[in-house]
């Protein structure tokens, strides 16, 4: 997927600080990840024959240290103009295990390209005591109708969403709003048979329209693909507009 503003500015960020190294051979990895305010968080490597860590796993413990709560986007750059580079498969699997979904900028032949962690370590196995904050993203037009309680129902393609608590996240957004909230349910239907009721759309919505938009949102989705139909509420607790970490 391509990338916004602020996660090009994960990356940028990352290469930045690893153009600054290359005197010390302990040190040659620079990572950056943003979190769920907006703030940026940096580490280097450090290497050691006894296995010492990579950069990604460093700014995990530098942006915990800071309160920075669960992560959006990471990314990594090598020292001497090496550019952008993946995660190992060992960070692979502590960035699904803690962070199940961030997403991660990986170098393709387009450039930089954002990656589910998911999508990094399929049929993988999954830690099940992390207990990972989980989030749920949404296009930032969307925090208006969320925050008043109008919309809670979204279909996703490929994009699992887990049940129960989730920081609702608005993607781009420049105030970094935040939402606390509550998964309900998700039910799985196949597109070209999708009815109106199991969209859970309004009387009078049409399914067609429904199909459309989310054939333009995902135009690599086949038309009899199994979607998610997610109901959501907002915590009673929470302020609309508040942002928490």
């Amino acid at each position: 997927m391509n990338l916004f503003d602020s996660e090009r500015r994960v990356v940028e960020t990352a290469e930045r600080l690893a153009a600054t190294l290359g005197t010390d051979p302990n040190h040659t990895v620079a990572a950056a990840t943003m979190d769920t305010s907006g703030r940026m968080h940096t580490a280097v490597n450090v290497y050691h024959f006894t296995g010492g860590p990579c950069a990604e796993l460093v700014v995990l413990g530098a942006a915990a240290a800071a309160g920075a709560g669960p992560l959006l986007t990471i990314a990594a750059a090598g020292d001497q103009g090496r550019g952008l580079i993946p995660p190992c498969g060992r960070c692979r699997q502590a960035l699904l295990d803690l962070h199940p979904d961030i997403l991660v900028a990986v170098p393709t032949s387009s450039g930089p390209q954002l990656r589910p962690i998911r999508k990094l370590l399929p049929d993988t196995y999954f830690f099940p005591d992390a207990n990972a904050r989980r989030i749920v993203r949404f296009n930032k037009r969307y925090y208006d109708d969320v925050a008043a309680g109008y919309k809670t129902v979204t279909v996703r393609y490929d994009d699992p969403i887990a049940l129960g608590a989730a920081l609702f996240v608005f993607e781009d957004d420049d105030a970094n709003r935040t939402l606390n909230g509550t998964v309900t349910s998700v039910e799985r239907h196949q597109l070209d048979t999708l009815t109106t009721d199991q969209a859970k759309l309004p009387v009078g919505a049409d399914v067609n329209e429904l199909r459309s938009g989310l054939q333009k949102h995902y135009p690599d989705m086949p038309d009899d693909a199994e979607v998610n139909v997610v109901t959501f509420s907002l915590d009673t607790d929470v302020i609309p507009g508040d942002t928490d970490q």
